[in-house]
């Protein structure tokens, strides 16, 4: 009676004699046995009912016993095989050794030596599956390490743009607000949980490159000159070149921290891009942040009303602006809900899920 923990083991022979033998040994050592009479019955079985063991003659009419060693490792990579052969065939068992079967035992049998052959070709089945178990748990590890790392690294990232702006009195907020303007937008619009966690983070970091702009210019009291302005104008270029190695894994938020400034009618920065070339979450984050910008003093300029700012969005919807992205968050944000931007705003931290909009 087979026992309920027996290994199933598969015997392919033509010769129903031989199969017998193999099957009452097997049997008699715990495993679970059935039988093919050919190579192609074997594989209708296997499709079936995978077993981890089976062994096969060589010698086969219809398909042979390297043909069905080929078949299986490629349809069933984990299931030990071993070969049979004759004395005189062992040059045909050690090429399937090569090929991938396990082990091979000669006719005429020795049970004693089917026995030793079989556990030694489970115990090396056992420890290719474990090898690779390992491995793949040890990238995994390494994976979530790396990611880990990441996660770090990024929130570092959060709070050195956060310091940055809390030394400027005219940006003190500015990302954290962005942050919640863009979640309201993608909420409305509405977008997936993954969309909205890549825009909030990518709004987070927006102006990280501004860390590679000289302060005098950023501070600067008057009208800036071309020069200048073009100087401003690398940071999106800059904190992509900051972020790129953290953000493999979010070419989109790293795509908003390039492309803010990108406009609909190709007359942005740094890339001119137009129209759809300009990702959604990118499209997203320039609504949240010229809204922002516009309506917070700014050193060579007062802020503009919350009313204005609006009556800007409107006006430059499909020229600057993405119409949805602007007609979500004018739903998102009424005029008379939207409160006037402070350095209070509360940070953001990853996961960006935890985040939440101001209340209509």
């Amino acid at each position: 009676m087979p026992q309920p923990n027996a290994v199933k083991c598969l015997v392919v022979d033509d010769e129903p004699r031989l199969r017998r033998v193999l099957v009452r040994l097997l049997e008699g050592e715990g495993f679970t046995c059935s039988e093919a009479g050919s190579g192609t019955e074997a594989l209708e079985m296997m499709h079936h009912d995978a077993v981890p063991l089976v062994i096969s003659d060589l010698r086969m009419p219809q398909m042979d016993g390297v043909t069905l060693l080929r078949e299986i490792l490629a349809r069933w990579p984990d299931t030990a095989v071993l070969v049979v052969t004759a004395v005189a065939e062992v040059e045909s068992a050690v090429a399937c050794l090569q090929l991938g079967a396990l082990d091979y035992v000669a006719k005429p049998f020795h049970l004693d030596e089917v026995r030793a052959r079989v556990m030694q070709a489970l115990d090396k089945r056992r420890l290719i599956l474990e090898n690779r178990m390992y491995h793949q748990q040890l990238e995994e590890r390494v994976q979530e390490q790396a990611h880990r790392i990441e996660e770090l690294s990024l929130e570092r990232l959060q709070a050195l743009v956060h310091f940055l702006e809390e030394k400027d009195p005219y940006t003190r907020g500015h990302s954290v607000r962005v942050a919640n303007y863009s979640l309201g937008i993608a909420r409305m619009m509405p977008l997936d949980r993954d969309k909205i966690d890549t825009i909030v983070l990518g709004a987070e970091l927006h102006d990280i490159g501004k860390i590679g702009v000289s302060e005098t210019v950023l501070h600067k009291a008057g009208k800036l000159s071309e020069a200048e302005y073009r100087h401003i104008m690398e940071h999106p270029v800059i904190g992509a070149r900051i972020l790129g190695p953290l953000m493999r894994d979010a070419p989109a938020a790293l795509a908003i921290v390039r492309s803010h400034h990108e406009r609909l009618d190709g007359k942005g920065f740094p890339d001119g891009l137009v129209g759809d070339a300009i990702p959604l979450e990118v499209r997203v984050v320039t609504v949240a942040d010229s809204f922002d910008a516009m309506t917070s003093v700014r050193p060579y300029r007062p802020a503009l009303s919350v009313q204005k700012a609006m009556q800007e969005l409107e006006e430059m919807k499909g020229v600057q602006f993405d119409p949805q992205a602007v007609e979500a968050f004018l739903a998102a944000f009424p005029r008379a809900a939207l409160p006037v931007p402070t350095p209070e705003a509360r940070p953001l931290h990853l996961p960006a899920r935890s985040v939440e909009a101001p209340q209509t």
